[in-house]
């Protein structure tokens, strides 16, 4: 499916991942206590600019800061937003 947005300069639009449900162990965590996700799915990304190049593409896996991007909805799913510094690490 092809989205509507594209990303500006060094910008990169990122799926979240599902929060975890369950532990290794088996135990069921509660709405209340899931961690935001700190790992995603590129879906789009931006030209760059003329000093800095974009090193990830569409389709990598990416690990991000946990306050890391402006979260936004579009077309019922969320996403976030952020510079590509504020990816730590592709997996």
């Amino acid at each position: 499916m092809a989205l509507n947005i594209k990303p500006l300069s060094d910008r990169v639009l990122i799926e979240p991942a599902a929060a975890e449900t369950k532990t290794a162990s088996g135990i069921f965590i509660p709405d209340t206590a899931k961690e935001k996700p700190q790992k995603g799915t590129v879906v789009a990304v931006g030209n760059g600019t003329k000093e800095h190049a974009m090193t990830v593409k569409i389709g990598d896996s990416v690990l991000y800061g946990k306050y890391a991007g402006t979260e936004l909805k579009l077309d019922g799913k969320d996403y976030l937003i952020m510079r590509e510094d504020d990816i730590l690490a592709i997996i």
